[in-house]
């Protein structure tokens, strides 16, 4: 379907040929006729697939059609624009790309856009609400923050949008999604777009959203044809070797690595920097200013490996990933998907490597599952510093022999880490005579001596 089609808004279809799009993506094709018809939806679609569009340009029609309602008038302040639509993010990412989206459709139009994140200074952002802004991109937490300090009022708010709703709740942002939920009005237009449909999505939706229309673009859980995806069986502490000696054997422009938490991402990139190897770390303890430069340094024509939490998994723009590994596999299977399809975006092609210890089959077995194949596994090579200390150990083990009389073997004689024992010299006849007769003057010394 074209854009042409659709009955947009004409500022909107100027927009939309600016930026050289004359047909609907699928996903656009199917939830943009619906939610200029006033129907809430619920949307199933994978990042890449134009799921921004989707709802951002029949949000600004619907905004630009309707007057905003009237507010009461404050003596003879100038009255302030009420907020009247809201997407709701999980990472400060997304909703920087979120709010691009919506400035770039609606740059011809009178609309003020104002996005809110945590972990930057809240004084732009408030002064932006003071000034009267009509839609808000918002991160759960700092949004109900302001909410609480009585800088956001959404009475008038008439859309609702929940983007990537169920990595927000994976992220564990349920409690803040259903105390803001609770101070908007009934009567509006509700949005859900998710990457996968879990039971507890399908439930929040059957409360929030009024009789939705579910339009799903992909299939749920897929995974790209052209990723070549592998796995490797290390055990923990031999991760970080294996992770070293696979960044070097393997071609690619761009690496993609991926940790459970922010202190182990931290430290497996203090390991690279030791080993040599240039990395960057991205996770939700970053400020905004460092995630920003280390997006920016992996686009770089000389980007190092990027050690990223889920933070990373979807919504954020990073073309030319060559290799995406699964340092530690993901708990839920779903999120296995998201990660690697970072790499095989375009139509290009890609690589997937996942390090599956003993205490994590159980999460290959539900991801092999969930995507209905199994993975390939593969055997990592061994750098020559791994083939060297194995070449010393087996020479220690063949010095332990029994030797000659009037020797001592390195098993008696070696330290409890098998290492040679320190020797002390023996003292002299000279020196153990001196000591003998210090000894026998402090015997000859008067009891009332003064030392």
């Amino acid at each position: 379907m074209n854009f042409d089609e659709m009955g947009l808004d004409p500022e909107l279809l100027r927009a939309v040929k600016r930026q050289g799009y004359s047909t609907a993506t699928p996903i656009q094709s199917q939830a943009i006729p619906l939610i200029l018809a006033g129907s809430d939806v619920l949307g199933c679609a994978q990042t890449g697939t134009g799921k921004t569009a989707a709802f951002a340009l029949p949000t600004l029609h619907h905004l630009l059609t309707k007057k905003p309602p009237k507010q009461p008038s404050k003596g003879r302040r100038k009255q302030r624009r009420p907020i009247r639509a809201l997407v709701l993010t999980p990472t400060r990412e997304l909703a920087n790309q979120v709010q691009k989206s919506f400035s770039t459709y609606g740059r011809d139009t009178p609309l003020r856009q104002t996005v809110i994140y945590g972990g930057v200074s809240q004084h732009p952002q408030t002064n932006s609400l003071r000034s009267g802004t009509d839609i808000v991109i918002a991160t759960p937490g700092r949004l109900l923050d302001l909410m609480n300090q009585g800088f956001v009022h959404l009475q008038n708010l008439q859309v609702l949008i929940l983007d990537e709703a169920d990595q927000m709740l994976d992220m564990g942002f349920i409690h803040d999604l259903k105390k803001i939920v609770a101070e908007i009005p009934e009567q509006r237009q509700t949005l859900m777009f998710s990457a996968t449909m879990p039971g507890e999505i399908r439930r929040l939706a059957s409360r929030w959203l009024n009789n939705p229309k579910t339009v799903q673009a992909t299939p749920e859980a897929s995974t790209p044809d052209k990723i070549k995806q592998s796995v490797a069986f290390v055990e923990k502490p031999q991760k970080a070797a294996a992770l070293v000696d696979f960044l070097q054997s393997v071609d690619g422009e761009r690496h993609l690595v991926f940790c459970r938490t922010n202190r182990g991402d931290d430290r497996l990139v203090r390991h690279l920097k030791r080993e040599r190897i240039a990395a960057l770390a991205i996770h939700g303890d970053k400020t905004q200013a460092a995630r920003e430069r280390a997006l920016e340094k992996f686009s770089s024509p000389r980007p190092p490996v990027l050690v990223a939490t889920d933070v990373a998994a979807r919504g954020l723009h990073m073309p030319g990933v060559s290799h995406v590994i699964n340092y530690d596999l993901p708990e839920i299977p779903e999120v296995y998907v998201h990660r690697i399809g970072r790499t095989a975006r375009a139509g290009a092609e890609g690589e997937s490597m996942a390090f599956c210890s003993g205490d994590e089959r159980s999460y290959l077995k539900r991801i092999e599952r969930l995507i209905r194949r199994t993975v390939d596994v593969q055997r990592l090579p061994k750098n020559e510093r791994q083939q060297q200390s194995t070449a010393a150990k087996q020479s220690l083990a063949g010095n332990s022999q029994p030797q000659q009389s009037g020797t001592t073997s390195n098993a008696k004689s070696g330290s409890r880490n098998g290492g040679p024992r320190r020797r002390f010299k023996p003292r002299s006849n000279a020196s153990a005579g001196r000591k003998r007769n210090r000894s026998s003057r402090r015997k000859q010394r008067p009891a009332n001596a003064k030392g």
